[in-house]
């Protein structure tokens, strides 16, 4: 399947930069240049990624990692965290997929919760191109905003969004955000002595809709 290696490209990317993958990383640069999955101007921009992963320091890349993905929930990974928040909507959404996972006896890690980006996509690419593609465009209205939120701090990792939202057939498109109201840090912050309960976090976003997912039968900154 063409889109295989592409999309585990994109899976590897996407993951907290080890030496391993920065070791591999002329051998990814490969796969993507030689794709012909994504359009041109995200290939470019997939390629930039590699080479900046090629360049700098490890430890400067996992800094910036942490610094990209881990201080607030528009540019989460874990995608669940875009629709539910922390609400209790995100449990049962990991259940169905995880028994979307089973269904076709995709087998994951343990290292990251299963809607990790990184694990999203390697099961994309488990798939056959049809359903690949179906499964993806689920995603879209989260993809779209953590595509916005990526370029507009000219995150080179916007790309791999991009990537993800033109193989399911989508529109890579800028779109209107909500303010962010705290970070994930201050979420989990103790609440004042005396200052009564707090539901942060525990409601649903205001205008987030629910993700299902369902076995089908056979079936530059950074801007694209």
């Amino acid at each position: 399947m063409k889109h295989s290696f592409p999309l585990r490209a994109l899976a590897r990317l996407v993951e907290y930069p080890e030496q391993e993958m920065v070791d591999h990383i002329s051998e990814i640069c490969e796969v993507v240049n030689s794709s012909s999955v994504f359009n041109k101007s995200i290939t470019a921009g997939l390629i930039s990624l590699t080479k900046s992963i090629q360049e700098n320091d490890l430890l400067e890349l996992q800094e910036q990692y942490v610094e990209c993905f881990d201080r607030g929930r528009q540019t989460s990974l874990h995608l669940f965290e875009h629709v539910h928040g922390d609400s209790r909507e995100r449990g049962q959404a990991m259940v169905d997929l995880l028994d979307t996972y089973k269904q076709t006896g995709y087998v994951m890690d343990g290292k990251e919760l299963p809607d990790h980006l990184a694990i999203v996509l390697e099961f994309a690419s488990t798939l056959d191109e049809k359903t690949a593609k179906s499964f993806l465009s689920e995603m879209t209205h989260i993809f779209d905003a953590l595509y916005t939120s990526l370029a507009k701090r000219n995150s080179l990792y916007a790309w791999i969004i991009a990537a993800a939202i033109d193989f399911s057939g989508g529109k890579v498109k800028l779109i209107e955000l909500k303010p962010i109201e705290t970070t994930m840090d201050e979420e989990w912050e103790e609440p004042a002595a005396f200052g009564g309960c707090s539901t942060k976090g525990q409601s649903k976003p205001d205008e987030a809709q629910p993700v299902h997912f369902v076995k089908k039968e056979n079936t530059q900154g950074a801007r694209a």
